[in-house]
């Protein structure tokens, strides 16, 4: 899983708080680590220099194979917290997400072997209307 970092014109982008987030990143969603591509992370101070509540913004994109992107965004008084809650959020919406797939291939139906899945009734369908050509066409 491949980690970015942004950050605004507000907030220092130091390679200590590139690190810092990205081992956060990594050891908290590890276990999408086969699943998901990219993550990107964007820090913002939504209030610039003046200081306020819920003022530091963490915006985090997962880009799992094969799937839409998903986005979550956490907004708290401290970078720390920020960054926190946003990454609680993307792994709780992972885990649904994924989750739902699993459930979906597990409850699919599996053909034995040698065998096709096919819609029921389809198959008769068919036999139907090739028994009544054949019947046209020996008549």
């Amino acid at each position: 899983m491949q980690i970015q970092v942004h950050s605004d014109n507000h907030i220092e982008g130091s390679a200590r708080l590139v690190d810092w987030v990205s081992a956060s990143v990594a050891d908290k969603l590890d276990r999408f680590d086969d699943e998901v591509t990219r993550v990107v992370v964007h820090l913002n101070d939504e209030n610039g220099v003046k200081a306020g509540a819920h003022d530091k913004r963490c915006q985090i994109e997962a880009r799992p194979k094969g799937q839409q992107p998903v986005s979550v965004t956490h907004k708290a008084a401290s970078l720390e917290y920020a960054v926190d809650g946003a990454i609680d959020k993307l792994n709780n919406a992972l885990s649904h997400q994924f989750g739902k797939l699993r459930s979906k291939r597990a409850s699919a139906p599996t053909p034995l072997e040698g065998e096709t899945l096919e819609v029921e009734g389809r198959d008769a369908l068919m036999e139907e209307d090739f028994l009544a050509d054949e019947q046209l066409r020996t008549s």
